[in-house]
Formats: structure tokens, C-alpha cells, sequence
């Protein structure tokens, strides 16, 4: 197919999309397929399955860009010698321990999932029943203290129990970083421990299921779909450094307690738009 202009925009609105919603808890892939319930891409549907996973692969080239420094484990001194970071080492470690979970459920269930639940019904009711969860443990936590204030903090079995609360997020609309945050903050870790451990964990999972849907989809890209992949994941990449940099500076002052009423809002409108549609 040949691209035209209203095309192009359509595939930068959802990179902006993407962009945005990947990182603040309230579903990107949600808000992907929403989207396209109301702004079709003329690609077909075996494409744009592919599509609304791998264009995550720019939003966590951009946590890497930002994160280098806490990710990168080697590190050179004045005299170019290399320096090897055990603390780094050890964070990757139980993101690994973190991941076992999802990644045995995904493969599993991958498929059902594709065909049954990707639905704005599930998604609506996703987005309303994780948004109070966020109101109701946010207001449990003002009486408690984190146990683990920074990420170095976690342990392999804080993570594992992290790992397990994102199995929940292969249900559209849950969020994955609204998943793992959620079962962070129940397990005492702090919110900026939590964020960033999400970041870290974000890192495999996301290269992880865009090389399962590119194999799936093959390696026979027409030259539009290849201009639509690369520009969405370019945009995606773009909006994720500035919502990364809003979004830490936001958590160190305030709670989710926000994110929560926006998905409430948001999947009751999803809802009675779809009942009554």
C-alpha cells in the first residue's frame, strides 16, 4: 500500500500515544487499542497486532538512553580501565528472577489472550478495577513506611513476588508498570524503588515479546510497514524522555492516587460508550 498524509498522522498520534501511556500505570496497550477502535491504521490486522508491541521497542530505547548510568554494569575510569558494577550486576539479576512468571504465562497463553481479551470491554473493566486498586492501597499506605526505599534495596524474592503481580498486566488495560507498582507498594517497596525497578523490568520483557511478534509476523516487511514501525517507534521514543522526566520528578512529591481517577474515568466512558454504541 501506498502511505498517504492522514496515514503518517495517524501512525505519529499513536506513537505519541504509546509515548505517554507506556510509562505512567494506565495502559498503553489499552489505550493502543482503543485508539485504533476510533483511528483505524489501513495496515491489516496480522500487522498492527505486531505493531502495537514492537512500537513499545522506542519507548524503552529511551528508558535505556536515560537509565544508562543505573543499567550499564561496565564502567570505564581515567584510565580506560574497565570497572565492573557487582550492585548492577545484582539488580539485573532479580529483574531476571522477576520475569520467570510472565514470560511462562505468555508463552502459554499468549494466543487465547490475543483472541479473547482483547476487547474494550475487558479493557474498560480493566482500567476501572485497577484504578481503585491504586486509590484503595495508596490510602492503606499512608499509615505504613516502605521496608525498601531504594531499588539496590530489593531482594530476590521481592522481586519474584514483583514478577508474579506482572503476570496480571497480559490482560489489556491492567497496565504492566501499573501491575508491578501496584505489587510493589503492597510489598512495602517505595514508589521511586518501585518505578525504577519497573524501568529495569521493562527492558527484557519488552524485547522479549517485540522478537516473539516479529517472528510470528515474519521478516517480510512491505516498505510502508517498515516506514510505519520505524516512525512510530521514533515518536514513541521522543514522548518517552519527557514523560519519564515529568513522571520521576512527579512520584517523589505525590502519590497514584491520580492515575487511579483517571482510569476510573476513562473505563467508565469506555464502557457505556461500547454498551451503548
Amino acid at each position: 500500500m501506498i502511505l498517504n498524509f492522514i496515514e503518517i498522522l495517524k501512525v505519529i498520534f499513536l506513537g505519541i500515544v504509546e509515548g505517554v501511556t507506556e510509562w505512567l500505570p494506565i495502559s498503553s496497550t489499552g489505550h493502543m487499542l482503543l485508539v485504533d477502535e476510533f483511528i483505524t491504521l489501513d495496515m491489516s490486522g496480522v500487522f498492527k497486532e505486531m505493531f502495537f508491541v514492537v512500537i513499545q521497542l522506542g519507548a524503552i530505547l529511551a528508558v535505556v538512553l536515560m537509565f544508562w548510568d543505573k543499567m550499564f554494569p561496565f564502567q570505564f575510569s581515567d584510565k580506560s580501565q574497565s570497572i565492573i558494577r557487582k550492585d548492577i550486576f545484582s539488580i539485573w539479576f532479580k529483574v531476571v528472577i522477576a520475569c520467570i512468571p510472565g514470560a511462562i504465562i505468555t508463552i502459554l497463553f499468549d494466543d487465547y489472550i490475543e483472541t479473547h481479551l482483547h476487547t474494550p470491554m475487558v479493557i474498560g473493566a480493566a482500567l476501572i478495577f485497577y484504578g481503585i486498586a491504586f486509590i484503595v492501597i495508596e490510602e492503606w499506605n499512608k499509615k505504613r513506611l516502605p521496608t525498601t526505599q531504594q531499588i539496590e534495596d530489593i531482594t530476590y524474592y521481592t522481586a519474584f513476588l514483583i514478577g508474579l503481580f506482572q503476570v496480571l498486566s497480559i490482560i489489556p488495560g491492567t497496565s504492566r508498570s501499573g501491575a508491578t507498582i501496584i505489587g510493589a507498594l503492597l510489598i512495602g517497596v517505595s514508589r521511586v524503588a518501585a518505578a525504577e525497578f519497573t524501568f529495569f523490568l521493562a527492558v527484557p520483557v519488552m524485547f522479549g515479546l517485540s522478537a516473539i511478534k516479529i517472528l510470528k509476523f515474519g521478516f517480510t516487511f512491505t516498505s510502508a510497514e517498515l516506514f510505519v514501525l520505524t516512525l512510530g517507534m521514533a515518536i514513541a521514543f521522543a514522548m518517552s524522555v519527557l514523560v519519564i522526566s515529568f513522571f520521576m520528578g512527579y512520584i517523589k512529591k505525590h502519590d497514584f492516587k491520580v492515575f487511579g481517577c483517571y482510569r476510573i474515568i476513562l473505563g467508565v466512558i469506555v464502557c457505556l460508550y461500547f454498551v451503548f454504541k
